[in-house]
């Protein structure tokens, strides 16, 4: 009897440990639940600065959006300019990431960065509910360190490809398709994006 005892003591032991261990991996494997907060609240931000401007990017109002109380929010965020701040930072690294993941994936060198540019700005018109670009012009319109962030980073970029894209050609089909995106944005244009892209391309291409 015993023994017996002394057995199921064994074994409830080993099953508990067993189980412990179990919810330490599935806790390990879940994302982190600040992370998910963080990112539901940039979301948020971008969403409500997309469709009803940057006035209305309120603590109470990007909360609400995201499910959680305003402590929550400024738990990860100390005020709305610090938000304001990284979802700048967190939409041009998703664009310049965007852009040079587009690049690896080319074969010709000649134009890579203009062909990687003109896809980037015209999947924010062809994917729904994307408009990073649009978020981050909103927030650059109205504050000045913003812009230059933004053109700093660019121009660094482009630069780096300056034995590839240092082009009048490329520069103008650059050109072109920041002004179909924004004639898109405002709804002045009703030429298909397909037929606008391919366009664009084509003047990339080396003849």
């Amino acid at each position: 009897m015993i023994c017996r005892a002394r057995q199921r003591a064994s074994h409830g032991a080993f099953t508990n440990q067993v189980a412990k261990r179990h919810l330490m991996n599935n806790a390990h494997q879940r994302p982190k639940e600040p992370a998910r907060v963080r990112r539901a609240l940039l979301d948020a931000a971008q969403q409500i600065a997309v469709a009803q401007g940057l006035q209305n990017v309120t603590v109470q109002a990007v909360a609400q959006a995201a499910g959680v109380t305003k402590g929550g929010l400024l738990h990860h965020f100390a005020s709305k300019q610090r938000l304001l701040d990284a979802l700048f930072a967190d939409l041009i690294e998703a664009y310049e990431q965007e852009i040079t993941s587009r690049m690896a994936s080319q074969t010709q060198t000649y134009g890579v960065f203009s062909r990687a540019y003109i896809e980037t700005t015209m999947a924010d018109i062809t994917e729904p509910n994307r408009h990073p670009r649009a978020a981050l012009c909103v927030l650059a319109i109205s504050d000045a360190g913003m812009r230059k962030l933004w053109a700093d980073r660019m121009n660094t970029l482009r630069r780096a490809h300056d034995d590839t894209d240092d082009d009048i050609q490329l520069a103008i089909a650059r050109f072109a398709v920041d002004g179909y995106w924004l004639a898109q944005m405002i709804g002045s244009d009703e030429r298909a994006p397909e037929i606008v892209r391919k366009h664009l391309i084509s003047l990339t291409r080396f003849s």
